[in-house]
């Protein structure tokens, strides 16, 4: 039980030290995947949700203290991702974990639930997507495209413009960072209107450099239609109605591929659905685990 504690931990994968987070204790497990590719774990803090479960935050390879490929910054697919999830169940030594991924550790861990289900009790989609790539990318410039209608008389919207041009050419992790926090607007639903309560949040993001291709280059395509259909985990989706990212048409369409899907709407929501409606979400989630979890877990406390 002691990779179970409360505190920081490293694991070896493949002879790298993967780095994850320990929060709150007892109850069900549930294990975290942060999205991007590369966004530093502390975003996806959910204190309502440590409340009567443990709560592990991982910070994939590649990204934050965890090791980096000789290949970096490619090689970090989504087959890659799922072994060092399973390296990590493995150390973690809880028979059923429930597995969080939110955006792009949204499409890890589904692509991970598809393959491994037998290892989870079940799986939250935050924001996800059964699709990458140009359609994935289309379908956000609309919805950014919206964003900017909604705000167009805010003097500092062509700030989050401009950021937003420039982020897909950048690779200075320190100008990637400066760009993701000026795009952070975006990301939420009324982050003016919540500038005080958001913006410790905003300073703190941290983006690596970390692409999704595989380790000679190539795409990693990403297109789940079909194989979701088949997906016998227990599944709880959720979708903002504001998210640019991971939004209602992809929470919808994931509620319609996977059997017996569940679609939790959080209507006052950007892609950050557990910092902008935190309660709703923690309840959410706290309902799905306990109606999913297979039986009470005996947890070392810290």
């Amino acid at each position: 039980m002691r990779a179970l504690r409360r505190g920081w931990h490293l694991v070896d994968v493949c002879g790298m030290a993967l780095r994850y987070h320990v929060r709150g204790t007892g109850g069900p497990v549930c294990v975290v995947l942060p999205g991007g590719p590369g966004l530093s774990w502390e975003y996806m803090r959910m204190p309502a949700l440590e409340q009567g479960m443990t709560v592990v935050y991982v910070e994939p390879l590649g990204s934050g203290a965890s090791g980096r490929l000789p290949t970096h910054p490619y090689g970090y697919d989504r087959a890659f991702h799922a072994r060092a999830v399973d390296r990590l169940l493995d150390h973690l030594g809880h028979p059923a974990v429930h597995l969080l991924g939110h955006g792009h550790g949204g499409r890890v861990a589904q692509y991970y639930a598809l393959r491994r289900s037998e290892r989870l009790a079940g799986l939250i989609l935050h924001g996800s997507s059964p699709v990458g790539g140009p359609e994935l990318e289309e379908e956000s410039r609309h919805q950014f495209d919206r964003f900017v209608r909604r705000n167009q008389s805010h003097p500092a919207l062509q700030t989050v413009i401009d950021a937003a041009r420039l982020l897909p050419t950048l690779t200075d992790e320190r100008l990637l960072t400066a760009a993701a926090r000026r795009v952070f607007p975006a990301l939420v639903a009324h982050y003016w209107g919540r500038r005080e309560e958001l913006s410790p949040l905003r300073a703190k993001v941290r983006l690596a450099y970390v692409s999704s291709r595989r380790a000679d280059g190539t795409a990693d395509p990403v297109d789940d239609r079909q194989a979701l259909r088949s997906l016998r985990v227990p599944t709880l989706i959720t979708a903002g109605s504001y998210d640019i990212v991971g939004g209602l048409r992809w929470g919808r369409e994931l509620q319609s591929l996977i059997p017996h899907a569940r679609l939790l709407v959080l209507a006052w929501s950007g892609h950050l659905g557990h910092v902008e409606e935190p309660e709703r979400f923690a309840d959410a989630v706290h309902d799905f685990v306990a109606a999913t979890h297979p039986a009470p877990a005996r947890l070392l406390a810290a």
